[in-house]
């Protein structure tokens, strides 16, 4: 479990910020981590600003929610910069679905550091044809801390990192649970629709080709 560094209540032109990234893939518990944090830090009585992607309202439309019903208030925003308004003297800033902002999301993340604060983004590192999802891998570069969180595969009970996609969409951003999507392991995540049917037996002439 990550422990949070200490965070010294100084002035704020003293304060050493930094950047944390939850990653990983859907059902992998990130927005639940998120709020864990959250949470800690406002029982520590920091001030605490938090925001979220205005696209995402599949729970609430302004609060913070995770698959499993924690949630957390939020504030819903259109543009990475905006957030810049919300944060003022703040100590922490929580930003969910980092991967749904603009490319500004990076900048604002490392502006919000510098100012002293502590920033944690939590996002998929990976969109559903597997490859490196918005400015993740930017984020996950400049954080001071990284965690990657795992679910657990469907089809085969193994450990999950993949979002397969069970929809025909071929839109990167395509909103959606469980009606539209899957964890799943590598094995099972490249299988695709065929993945149970090489698992059970059935299609083993498949997985040997």
């Amino acid at each position: 479990m990550f422990i949070e560094p200490a965070s010294r209540r100084e002035p704020p032109h003293l304060r050493t910020g930094w950047i944390e990234v939850i990653c990983g893939s859907m059902f992998s518990g990130k927005t639940e981590e998120l709020i864990r944090r959250l949470t800690r830090a406002r029982i520590a009585r920091l001030h605490v600003v938090i925001v979220k992607p205005g696209i995402d309202t599949r729970y609430h439309e302004a609060d913070i929610v995770s698959h499993n019903s924690l949630s957390i208030n939020s504030i819903p925003v259109q543009k990475a910069d905006e957030i810049l308004t919300h944060t003022g003297d703040c100590d922490v800033v929580g930003i969910d679905e980092a991967q749904f902002f603009d490319s500004a999301i990076v900048d604002v993340c490392d502006q919000l550091a510098n100012q002293g604060k502590r920033v944690i983004v939590a996002g998929l590192d990976m969109d559903f044809s597997g490859k490196p999802f918005g400015c993740m891998p930017q984020l996950m570069a400049m954080a001071e801390y990284v965690t990657k969180v795992h679910a657990i595969c469907v089809v085969c009970g193994d450990i999950a990192h993949y979002s397969y996609r069970l929809v025909p969409s071929k839109e990167r951003v395509l909103l959606g649970e469980t009606d539209s999507y899957e964890a799943r392991c590598r094995r099972c995540f490249h299988l695709g629709a065929d993945a149970e049917k090489v698992l059970s037996g059935t299609g083993k002439e498949m997985f040997n080709e």
